[in-house]
C-alpha cells in the first residue's frame, strides 16, 4: 500500500480527475495537497464530495498538507490575520478527521529579528489554541522541516500526542552544510529527531533546488533515508509528493506507472532494515 500526493498535476480545481488515476495506478492512499499555500476555507458540501470520490475511487485519505495562507496566517504578529490563520487550520484539522486522516502537516512560521533571534511566539500561541481541538478531533499536527532549530523547539515544548515532524526529503536534501533557511543535513537532522516522526514527503532532487522528482532519479541518499525510516516512529506507508511536470517529456500515466513503481522499490528497502 502506497500514497500519492493529490496535486501531482495541478494543486487548484477540480481533483476527481486525479484521485481516479491515483487509483488506477494501483495507489492506496492520497496525501491531500490541493490549496495548501491558499486562503481556501473548505465547506460542509466540499469535504462531502471529496468523502464521496475517495469512496468511489477506493481511496483512503493518508494525511492532509495544511496551509499557512497567503493573508490568514498562523504565525503572524497581526491579531487580526494569526486569528484567520488560526481558522485556516482549524478548516484542516475538521476536514483531515471527516475524511479519516490522522495528520496535518503544517510549515513553521516565524520571523528573524535583527539581533539573529528568531520569533516564534505567534505560532506558538496559534498552536496552543489549537491544541483542544486536534486532540479531541483525534488529530495530530506536523511540522514539516525546515529551520532545525524552530522544529527542535516545538517538539522539546509540545507533546507527541499532539505535535509530530514530516520529514521532506527533498527540504532535507538541499542546501547541505550551508546554514540557509533549510540548514542542510536533513539525514543528520531526521536521526536526531525520528523518534517523533508521523509523516513524510518523500520526492528527489539535485541538491540545489526543490523539484519535486521521483524517488531514485537524482540525488537523495535513498539507502541512508531508508535505514532511518525503518527504525522511525513513523508506521505508514511510503507516500510521494512528487510533481509530473518535473520529469520530462512523459504521459500522465507513464508518471503514475514510475511513481508506483518508485514507492515499491522503496518500501521494500525501508522493509529489508526491520
Amino acid at each position: 500500500m502506497y500514497s500519492l500526493t493529490s496535486d501531482y498535476m495541478a494543486s487548484k480545481g477540480d481533483p476527481s480527475p486525479y484521485l481516479r488515476k491515483i487509483a488506477e495506478a494501483g495507489f492506496s492512499y492520497t496525501h491531500w495537497c490541493h490549496q495548501w499555500n491558499t486562503d481556501f476555507i473548505y465547506n460542509k458540501s466540499e469535504i462531502d464530495q471529496i468523502e464521496r470520490w475517495l469512496k468511489e475511487y477506493g481511496l483512503k485519505l493518508l494525511d492532509l498538507h495544511g496551509s499557512m495562507g497567503q493573508e490568514k496566517s498562523w504565525g503572524v504578529a497581526e491579531e487580526y490575520r494569526r486569528l484567520a490563520g488560526y481558522e485556516l487550520v482549524a478548516n484542516r484539522l475538521e476536514m483531515t478527521a471527516r475524511l479519516g486522516g490522522g495528520v496535518v502537516i503544517m510549515h513553521a512560521q516565524f520571523s528573524q529579528l535583527e539581533d539573529g533571534t528568531i520569533e516564534m511566539a505567534p505560532m506558538m500561541k496559534t498552536l496552543d489554541e489549537l491544541e483542544p481541538l486536534a486532540r479531541c478531533l483525534g488529530v495530530k499536527i506536523a511540522i514539516e522541516n525546515g529551520n532545525w532549530e524552530v522544529i527542535s523547539s516545538l517538539l522539546a515544548k509540545y507533546s507527541p500526542e499532539f505535535l509530530g515532524l514530516c520529514y521532506d526529503c527533498g527540504h532535507g536534501n538541499l542546501g547541505y552544510g550551508k546554514p540557509d533557511f533549510y540548514q542542510g543535513y536533513g539525514l543528520d537532522q531526521l536521526d536526531i529527531h525520528k523518534e517523533r516522526l508521523i509523516s513524510v514527503h518523500l520526492h528527489d532532487n539535485d541538491g540545489v533546488s526543490d523539484q519535486h522528482r521521483l524517488p531514485f532519479t537524482a540525488t537523495v541518499d535513498w539507502e541512508r533515508l531508508a535505514k532511518i525510516l525503518a527504525v522511525s516512529g513513523y508506521t505508514k506507508c511510503v507516500s510521494l509528493e512528487t510533481t509530473a511536470a518535473n520529469e520530462g517529456e512523459i504521459s500522465e500515466e507513464e508518471f503514475l506507472a514510475k511513481a508506483y513503481r518508485a514507492a515499491a522499490r522503496l518500501t521494500e528497502m525501508i522493509e529489508s532494515y526491520r
